[in-house]
Parts: C-alpha cells; sequence; structure tokens
C-alpha cells in the first residue's frame, strides 16, 4: 500500500543501550507529529511498562500466527523473544501522523524491502564499548548474564551501520538529540506539507 501524505518514517536503531529508547520519547513529546510505532513482542513485561504503550505483550503462538498470516512489515528473534511491526498499525497511524521505529538492525533490513515506505534511517552509537557496559550495567533492568549478551552482541550490531542514511554518535544526549532533530527538519522540509505544520 502506498501512502498519499508526506508524512515520514523514521528509524532510530542502535546497539542495545546506546540511548534509543530516551530519544525516541523525547522526539515523541517534542514534537506532536510523532506517534512510536508500538512493537509487539513475546517478552515479559519490565515493571514499569504498559500493554498497548510500550508493547503490545502476546503469546509466542498468537505471533507465530501473525507471522504465518503476514501481518508483520518486520519481526526478529532477538535474546530468545520475537519482536514484530504490525503493517495494519503502521498504514493507519501513516496517513495522519509522522512514525519512528525503534528497532534493530533485522528490522530495519526488512522494513527497507517495502519501496513504499518513506524511511529515514539513523544510527546510534555510543562512543566506546565501555562506555556502552557502564549503562548497560546502570540501567539495572537486566541481570548480568543478560548485559553480558547484549554487550556481546555489540560487536555484530555494529557492522550494521552500512545499511543506514545517517550516523550520530551519542557522546552526550542533548548533543545527539540535536543532530537528530536536524535531520528530522532537513528530511521534513522536503516534504511540502510540513512547512504549513510548523506556522
Amino acid at each position: 500500500m502506498s501512502h498519499d501524505s508526506n508524512n515520514i518514517m523514521v528509524i532510530l536503531s542502535s546497539p542495545s543501550g546506546a540511548g534509543k529508547t530516551t530519544i525516541t520519547k523525547k522526539i515523541q513529546q517534542k514534537y506532536q507529529s510523532f506517534k512510536i510505532s508500538v512493537s509487539h513482542t513475546t517478552r515479559k513485561p519490565r515493571p514499569n511498562e504498559v500493554d498497548g504503550v510500550d508493547y503490545h505483550f502476546i503469546s509466542n503462538e498468537k505471533f507465530k500466527k501473525f507471522i504465518s498470516e503476514g501481518k508483520f512489515y518486520e519481526y526478529a528473534k532477538i535474546f530468545d523473544n520475537y519482536y514484530g511491526t504490525s503493517k495494519e498499525s503502521v498504514d493507519e497511524m501513516i496517513k495522519k501522523n509522522d512514525i519512528i521505529f525503534d528497532i534493530d538492525w533485522q528490522g530495519t533490513q526488512q522494513l527497507s524491502k517495502f519501496k513504499n515506505l518513506k524511511l529515514i534511517k539513523i544510527y546510534l552509537i555510543p562512543p566506546n564499548k565501555d562506555e556502552l557496559k557502564q549503562r548497560l550495567t546502570k540501567r539495572n533492568q537486566d541481570s548480568p548474564q543478560e548485559v553480558e549478551r547484549r554487550f556481546k552482541a555489540y560487536d555484530e550490531d555494529i557492522q550494521h551501520w552500512k545499511d543506514y542514511d545517517y550516523i550520530v554518535i551519542n557522546k552526550n544526549l542533548e548533543n545527539c538529540y540535536k543532530q537528530i532533530e536536524n535531520i528530522i527538519s532537513i528530511n521534513k522540509k522536503k516534504s511540502p506539507t510540513f512547512s504549513q505544520t510548523i506556522l
């Protein structure tokens, strides 16, 4: 399906712990036009997560049924759990909003196959591995084993930067956010409707 609107879809990917979720939320708070694409997942909610807001939490069986029915634009298995982007919700959302995707490189590759989607792909990387390890450990959401797994995955994740339009190093959250804002406004200016929404 192609959408006639000039709304854009921004993909924000990063190795785990590089700050993409924080930045995604900041963009959504600042720009009314942006909605975060809420993924479906089979992982259990963390204590502060709300179903339908952070993720749509569903069973393995249901997820597999959705896969077989072709309901996802992209899905991936990450650390034993499935994550996927529903076609239906994206197609509805893009009619009225810009969309921001907080997905990994696997999802980005799959989404890129749909030529009708206007994607702006941004890859966020931490300044170095030591800093990444500190952030993962500070987060306190994961067990030491989980931190270790995410940290190991970094080496593979980082090789996929070539799939993206922009690479941003998150050394300082504020600067990183400003760079991403610039990328969004440059791409929005190419779309005629944006200048009207600013006025």
